[in-house]
């Protein structure tokens, strides 16, 4: 009988896992955790996130990171090191292997080796795993807090980039997600009162914010410390919202904020339909999206404004399974390669 597998997307924010049960659908757990305020509390948040999911001694773990680029690490190297460290710590390394970007799973000790093949390697397990059953596609995942933009050709991964770097340059990773991007990285000017307003550069609202009031994120959602460390309540996320231009809910009506949210919302989706152009030069074949993420809906929008019609990922693996797309992508392929190999 094959083993369990628990697959992990160990982020800088978030924590995603995925545990495969033979014959049973994915158990899955997301966790915000903000690794650089609490660094040492990485190994017990592994291991608790385990414990929730059922997980035992004899599970295998597939992993994939994004944690590195923490900036409480000097070097990708150093954060890639302090993630295997913890993972060890909670589970041993027999029965951990570690995805790469070079499409393969790694043993602990090889992946030391070559942190740089290990680091942000998420998006290819999840356009692996895609390009199975979707066979031509541009896979767009949007989170908290970046987009990847992934082409998939005739079964293939055909993306440019491998590095964040070169995937930042090539459209092919955005930094704006559904959550924790500040209102001012997205629009410099909103709409007030009949003109246009420039925008404080305070951090006073996050794109969490727009949508909570928008309506299409709801405040469950937002699982980060909210800017004024109110809650997320709608009422509370349009106060911050009237700060993007210096102001409060005496000063601003409900219509104010609603032309304010609508914009930043524009706006963000104007990037994504700009970083999509840029991907889909290059593959202009492409006729479809398929989208997944705490972000879909801003992905789903931005397809169509592009002119590729919508697939959603959670409609063939699950909400809960979408929203971790990564860590259930890292598991299914693990489990992939072992039963290759009969085990």
């Amino acid at each position: 009988m094959m083993a369990s597998i628990m697959g992990w997307d160990i982020g800088g924010v978030n924590i995603k896992a995925a545990r495969l049960i033979p014959g049973g659908p994915p158990r899955v757990a997301l966790e915000p955790f903000e690794l650089q305020r609490a660094p040492k509390r990485l190994s017990p948040t592994l291991a608790a996130t385990a414990h929730s999911l059922g997980s035992d001694p004899d599970d295998y773990h597939a992993v994939t990171m994004t944690a590195e680029l923490s900036q409480f690490f000097r070097t990708k190297r150093e954060g890639v090191e302090f993630v295997l460290e913890a993972v060890e710590a909670c589970f041993g390394s027999a029965r951990v292997h570690v995805f790469g970007t070079d499409g393969t799973f790694h043993r602990p000790a090889a992946a030391r080796v070559h942190p740089l093949e290990i680091a942000a390697a998420n998006w290819l397990a999840t356009a692996r795993l895609v390009a199975q059953f979707v066979e031509t596609c541009l896979l767009i995942d949007i989170g908290s807090t970046t987009a990847d933009i992934t082409p998939i050709v005739r079964g293939e991964v055909v993306a440019t980039g491998r590095t964040d770097p070169d995937r930042l340059a090539s459209g092919e990773l955005l930094y704006t997600g559904a959550l924790r991007t500040p209102a001012e990285a997205v629009v410099h000017r909103v709409p007030l009162r009949g003109g246009m307003a420039a925008v404080s550069a305070e951090g006073f609202a996050l794109m969490g914010d727009v949508h909570v009031w928008l309506g299409a994120l709801s405040p469950k959602h937002y699982t980060v410390p909210t800017p004024d460390g109110r809650p997320a309540a709608r009422s509370f996320a349009g106060e911050r919202l009237t700060r993007v231009v210096c102001g409060d809910s005496e000063l601003l009506s409900d219509a104010d904020v609603d032309a304010i949210a609508q914009a930043i919302a524009a706006a963000q989706t104007a990037l994504v339909v700009e970083a999509i152009g840029q991907v889909h030069a290059r593959h202009p074949a492409i006729t479809t999206a398929v989208v997944t993420g705490l972000g879909d809906f801003i992905a789903s929008r931005a397809a169509r404004q592009a002119r590729l019609s919508v697939t959603r990922l959670a409609d063939r693996m699950g909400e809960a399974a979408a929203l971790a797309a990564p860590a259930t992508a890292v598991a299914t392929l693990l489990q992939q390669a072992l039963a290759k190999v009969g085990r």
